[in-house]
């Protein structure tokens, strides 16, 4: 398996940036992952943490070095995060539960699958080809499937962000997954939060994905997001990869030199402190993860990124 990945996520206007993202990968699976807390509910970078945290360790527990069956796997990781945050607002008595939109990718076995709750995307290109993007959990994206179909809106005149699903909803959110769809050498795939494709046009998006390296392109639609925005931006995150073949340049990622109980990640924890971000590590997973390694893992990631930002301040 070999792919090259860049990734990017930025403040903008907001006082906080509450997105999260990652990758993980075994020699023969690769998980790939993103996460937007919701402002208007308490605590949403901690949501955004936690889903893509609990992600994480449901993948190093299960990939051996393969997923069984990844579609299930994103299926149940996902409502596992969403089951977590319940669990974070009972234990901390909170009013309201955190709350996340999410979009993750597996790669294996040459194939693409993916899932979402919200409005975080996917996109899959094949050269200038727009091959599927995610359909958002929004009423402004349903009325247009049901104008799509010939059926009356279900609701007038919504508001783009106004989302019916999301983890750490009050009832079972919608879990929308996919695939597989085989990968050629060349397609890439991008994972972003509403901050981009909220400035940034779905054409604009393809053009320069299709024209561009990802190390070019994700910069550039992340800067573009941020100017058409202006100063009241939302956070702009973007992670985007290019499969390739076996000749493809040194640089980019290949895992045919893991072993099969061996772990590697693009740091799940915050990549939006400088500070937290790290190159590629590797862990040895000879042993299952329990409830509580997760626990502590999160924590531990927590408490990093409180010392980031105090030392921002």
């Amino acid at each position: 398996m070999k792919f090259s990945i860049y990734q990017v996520s930025r403040r903008g206007g907001r006082p906080r940036n509450e997105d999260r993202m990652g990758y993980c990968y075994t020699r023969s699976a690769g998980l790939f992952a993103l996460a937007d807390g919701m402002g208007g509910h308490p605590d949403g970078e901690v949501a955004a943490q936690l889903a893509l945290q609990t992600l994480s360790a449901h993948f190093q527990r299960e990939a051996r070095p393969t997923l069984k069956d990844p579609r299930r796997f994103l299926q149940d990781a996902a409502l596992a995060g969403h089951h977590r945050l319940l669990r974070h607002a009972t234990e901390r008595g909170l009013f309201d539960t955190p709350r996340t939109t999410l979009v993750a990718c597996v790669l294996q076995d040459d194939a693409a699958y993916w899932t979402h709750c919200g409005d975080s995307r996917l996109y899959l290109l094949r050269g200038e080809q727009l091959i599927t993007r995610t359909r958002d959990h929004s009423y402004a994206e349903l009325n247009m499937a049901l104008a799509e179909a010939g059926q009356p809106p279900e609701i007038q005149r919504v508001n783009r962000h106004v989302l019916f699903t999301c983890l750490g909803s009050p009832g079972m959110p919608l879990v929308d997954t996919a695939g597989p769809i085989a990968l050629r050498a060349g397609d890439k795939i991008m994972l972003c939060s509403d901050g981009l494709w909220g400035s940034v046009g779905d054409e604009q998006i393809i053009e320069l994905l299709a024209q561009r390296p990802i190390s070019d392109a994700v910069p550039e639609l992340a800067e573009q997001a941020l100017r058409n925005a202006g100063a009241r931006s939302d956070n702009v995150t973007v992670l985007a990869l290019e499969w390739l073949v076996d000749d493809a340049p040194v640089s980019a990622v290949s895992t045919r030199s893991l072993g099969d109980g061996v772990f590697a990640s693009g740091v799940f924890a915050s990549t939006i402190q400088a500070s937290l971000v790290a190159g590629t590590a590797a862990f040895d997973l000879s042993d299952e993860l329990d409830e509580a390694e997760i626990d502590r893992s999160i924590r531990e990631i927590n408490e990093a990124i409180r010392r980031s930002a105090h030392k921002k301040i």
